[in-house]
């Protein structure tokens, strides 16, 4: 299978992810460029940016359509995390690869933990009633977030922001667990909204490790992954439309656990 094929079906996939999950591009598209298409990790990282900057556009086009956004919330979760973004950044290219690797698995099984929580204590509570449960505490009728939340949102924002700097990933895999998680946002919503957090922090990182470390992008592989990418990002919102919360919820834990697991193995075999 020639490079530019699987480089457009990485994307596709990536670009599903994305959309339908609000998370899970910047996750899968750092393995797939370095183990399947044989880029540098230090590229991959930088490239994968610049994928999931072009995919969030699209994607978040498709869920501001349908109201999915928390622009507010998403702003302010955004904004606490660039300056962490840009010192995080700036520190990735002077780290051990087996380093970051190990802690890249090691934040995606979290996410993964927190998400299937999440899911658990919803269903409790919706068995508990005797109905759907209504908005959480602190949480407005809308999705947005209460006093409580806003002062969350920040502290939240600033780690995830480090995140996506150091990783090289958009950080939507720990975006969408606390927007669910700490903020009680639903699901929809909550994938919305990180788009917003998903496009800047991507912004941010990719301007800053092309600013001040000369990193460089794989421009054979990024356009055919991106223009992929960017089309499943558009099909992914009516992916998910087609599922409940909770089933998204449980696919986003599964996923992240999948990919802990091998990123993992691979560092220690």
């Amino acid at each position: 299978m020639s490079a530019v094929v699987l480089a457009l079906l990485c994307g596709a996939v990536v670009g599903l992810a994305l959309g339908a999950l609000g998370g899970g591009g910047g996750v899968l598209a750092v393995p797939a460029l370095v183990y399947l298409l044989g880029v540098a990790p230090q590229v991959a990282g930088t490239t994968s940016l610049a994928v999931v900057a072009a995919t969030s556009v699209a994607a978040l086009a498709r869920h501001a359509g349908t109201g999915d956004v928390s622009w507010r919330t998403g702003a302010v979760f955004a904004a606490a995390g660039v300056p962490p973004a840009v010192v995080a950044s700036v520190l990735a290219h002077r780290l051990p690869p087996s380093v970051l690797t190990s802690a890249f698995a090691a934040v995606a099984a979290l996410a993964a933990a927190a998400m299937l929580r999440s899911v658990r204590t919803t269903h409790r509570t919706t068995r508990r009633d005797g109905a759907h449960a209504g908005p959480a505490e602190g949480t407005a009728a809308d999705g947005s977030t209460g006093r409580a939340g806003d002062l969350r949102t920040p502290a939240a924002g600033a780690g995830l922001g480090a995140v996506t700097g150091l990783l090289g990933v958009g950080g939507g895999f720990m975006v969408v667990p606390a927007l669910v998680s700490v903020l009680r946002l639903p699901m929809r919503r909550a994938v919305g909204t990180s788009l917003v957090v998903i496009l800047i922090n991507s912004a941010v990182s990719l301007t800053t490790r092309l600013a001040t470390d000369g990193a460089s992008l794989d421009l054979a592989v990024l356009g055919p992954f991106a223009g992929a990418a960017v089309l499943g990002a558009w099909d992914g919102k009516r992916l998910a439309a087609r599922f409940s919360g909770a089933a998204l919820q449980r696919a986003f834990a599964v996923l992240l656990l999948a990919v802990a697991a091998s990123m993992l193995l691979g560092v220690l075999v």
